[in-house]
C-alpha cells in the first residue's frame, strides 16, 4: 500500500489528471442503479494521495499554491459527472433534427461546469491539509461544503451528491433523517477516504476506530429504526398511480392527443386490483394531458363521468394564463391540477424550480441574439410559479406536489406536520430512456421520503412510478417501459424524527466539526515544523 501511495503521490502532468479522472468516473458505480459503494473506498483514497502530491510553491501566492489541488479535484469531478450524467444527451436525441447539435454541450459542458465544485472542494481541503488524519477531515469538510453549495448556487443542481453512495438500501438510508444530506455528504467522504491512512500507518488505529464507530452508528441506527414498532396509522388513503408509457415522439403530435387521453382514462377507470379498494386518489405523470383543458372542456366532462364519488385526480398538465394565444403576455406553466368528481379543477400548483435550458432559456434576450434557444422544449417555454402549497383531498389529507427534478432538492422538499402528509412527485423521465438517469432520479426521490418521514407517491410517464413508505421501502412500483397502473393502500402515520431546519443545523455542525479537526491538525503540524 505504501509503494502504491508513493507512486500516486509522485504522478505529474497528464498522468495525475488521468488518474484523478478515472478515480472520479469509478466512483459513479456507487450511485444508482449500480449501488456498488465499495468503489468509493478506492476512489477517495486515490484522491487523497493525489492531493498529497498536489503542492505548489508557497512563494507563488495562495492562488498558485492551491492551483494543483484545484486541478486534481476538477479532473476527479469531470470524470465523476461525465460518467454519471452522460445520459442527459438522450433527451436531445428525441428531437435529433432540432437539438443534436447541442449534444456535446450537454454531455460534456455540464460535467465541465459541475467539476468546478469538486475543484473548489479539494482547494479548500488543501488549505487545511496535514500529513495525518487531519487531511481526511479536511477533504470531508471540502466536499461537504461543495455539495451544500451545489444545492443552490446558479439555480442549483445537487444531482448524485456523494452521500447517496452511502444509502443504497433502506437500512442505510435512515441516518439522513437526522443528519440531512449536508451531514451525510461529509460523513460519507470521511469514511470513504480513511483507507488512505493505510499507506503511512499514521493515525491508523484512530482512523479504524472512527470508521468502525461511524459505520456501526449508520447501520445500527438504520436497524433500530426499521425494527421499531410502526405507529398505528391515524389515517390511510387508497391510491392508483398511472404510467401511460407514451412515446415522446408522439407526445405533442396534434394527431394523437385523443389516443393518449384514452389510454390514461382506460388505465384510470379499470376495476381495482384484487384485494384493493376503489382508489380515492388517481395520479397521472408530468404533462400527461396532451392538450389545454381550456380548449377541451369535453375532456373535463369525461373526467367527471369517469371519477366516482369522493375520487380525485391529480394530473400533470400545461396550464395557460393571460390573453389570447397570440398575446405576448400569455404565460404557460408546468403544473399539476386536482380534478374533483364533478370534473372541475379544484386546485392547481405550478412548478417553481424550472430546468434551465430545458424549460426556459436563462438570459433569453442575450442568448437569443447569439442564436441559442431552449433545448428539449415541450409545447412552449414555461414561466415559474410563485409558490407551492399543499392540495387538500376529500377527507382532509394534504399532499404536497413536486414536479420532475424539484424533488432532488432537500431544502425545497421540506415537509412538516403543518404542511402535508404525503409527498407527490410527477415526472417525465421518458426523455432519458432506459439509462441510469431515471434510476438516479428515483433514488433521490426515495431519500426525500425518509428525510421527511412521510410517504412518497411518484408517477412517471415511462418509469419509475412507485409508492415509497416513510422509511424508504418500495410498497409497489412499475418498471421502465411498463404501461399500467398500480393500486396501493397507503397508511399515514410516521413523521420526521427532526424538523428540516434541525436537519440542516445538524448537517452544518458535522461539517464544521470536520473543519475544526482539520484546522487543529494543520496548526499542530505547522507548530511542530517551526
Amino acid at each position: 500500500m505504501k509503494r502504491l501511495a508513493g507512486r500516486i503521490i509522485l504522478l505529474w502532468g497528464w498522468r495525475r489528471a488521468l488518474v484523478a479522472f478515472l478515480a472520479g468516473a469509478l466512483a459513479v458505480l456507487a450511485q444508482a442503479p449500480y449501488d456498488f459503494f465499495a468503489v468509493c473506498f478506492v476512489s477517495f483514497p486515490l484522491l487523497v494521495w493525489l492531493l498529497d502530491g498536489a503542492t505548489g510553491e508557497a512563494s507563488d501566492g495562495w492562488f498558485r499554491h492551491l492551483r494543483p489541488a484545484f486541478a486534481v479535484g476538477w479532473w476527479f469531478g469531470f470524470g465523476y459527472f461525465l460518467a454519471g450524467l452522460w445520459w442527459i444527451g438522450s433527451a436531445l436525441l428525441v428531437e435529433a433534427d432540432s437539438f443534436a447539435w447541442a449534444l456535446p454541450f450537454a454531455v460534456v459542458g455540464i460535467p465541465l461546469a459541475l467539476a468546478f465544485f469538486y475543484g473548489f472542494a479539494t482547494a479548500v481541503a488543501r488549505l487545511l491539509w496535514s500529513n495525518d488524519i487531519g487531511r481526511i477531515a479536511a477533504l470531508a469538510f471540502g466536499f461537504g461544503l461543495a455539495e451544500w453549495l451545489r444545492d443552490f448556487l446558479f439555480t442549483g443542481f445537487p444531482w448524485n451528491a456523494v452521500g447517496y453512495a452511502a444509502m443504497p438500501v433502506p437500512l442505510l438510508m435512515q441516518s439522513v433523517s437526522v443528519t440531512g444530506m449536508v451531514g451525510i455528504n461529509a460523513l460519507a467522504v470521511f469514511v470513504f477516504a480513511l483507507p488512505a491512512l493505510l499507506a503511512a500507518r499514521r493515525h491508523i488505529r484512530l482512523g479504524g476506530a472512527l470508521a468502525a464507530v461511524l459505520v456501526a452508528a449508520h447501520v445500527g441506527f438504520g436497524y433500530v429504526r426499521l425494527a421499531a414498532k410502526v405507529e398505528p396509522a391515524t389515517r390511510a388513503i387508497d391510491v392508483r398511480i398511472v404510467q401511460p408509457a407514451v412515446d415522446l415522439s408522439e407526445k405533442w403530435d396534434p394527431s394523437v392527443p385523443d389516443r393518449i387521453f384514452a389510454t390514461l382514462m382506460g388505465l384510470s377507470a379499470k376495476a381495482p386490483e384484487t384485494g384493493h379498494a376503489k382508489p380515492q386518489l388517481i395520479l397521472w405523470p408530468e404533462t400527461s394531458v396532451p392538450f389545454f383543458f381550456a380548449e377541451r372542456p369535453d375532456a373535463l366532462t369525461a373526467l367527471g363521468e369517469m371519477l366516482g364519488d369522493g375520487q380525485t385526480l391529480i394530473a400533470g398538465v400545461v396550464r395557460e394564463e393571460g390573453g389570447s394565444a397570440d398575446d405576448a403576455d400569455r404565460r404557460y406553466y408546468n403544473s399539476v391540477v386536482a380534478i374533483d368528481d364533478n370534473g372541475q379543477i379544484a386546485d392547481a400548483v405550478d412548478k417553481v424550480h424550472l430546468v434551465p435550458f430545458g424549460e426556459y432559456l436563462p438570459f433569453a434576450d442575450l442568448l437569443g441574439r447569439l442564436g441559442l434557444k431552449q433545448l428539449v422544449a415541450g409545447p412552449t417555454t414555461y414561466a415559474a410559479g410563485n409558490e407551492r402549497h399543499p392540495i387538500a383531498l376529500p377527507g382532509g389529507i394534504r399532499v404536497l406536489p413536486f414536479i420532475c427534478y424539484e424533488v432532488i432538492f432537500p431544502d425545497l422538499v421540506a415537509v412538516d406536520a403543518t404542511s402535508a402528509e404525503l409527498i407527490v412527485n410527477v415526472t417525465n423521465d421518458a426523455w432519458f430512456g432506459d439509462t441510469p438517469g431515471p434510476y438516479q432520479h428515483f433514488r433521490q426521490a426515495q431519500i426525500r421520503a425518509v428525510e421527511n418521514g412521510v410517504p412518497l407517491l411518484r408517477a412517471a410517464n415511462n418509469g419509475i412510478s412507485a409508492v415509497v413508505d416513510p422509511r424508504g421501502h418500495i410498497l409497489d412500483a412499475l418498471a421502465i417501459d411498463a404501461r399500467g397502473a398500480i393500486d396501493v393502500h397507503v397508511p399515514i402515520s410516521n413523521r420526521a424524527i427532526v424538523s428540516s431546519s434541525q436537519r440542516r443545523i445538524n448537517g452544518l455542525m458535522i461539517m464544521l466539526l470536520f473543519a475544526l479537526a482539520a484546522f487543529t491538525m494543520n496548526v499542530r503540524q505547522r507548530l511542530r515544523a517551526n
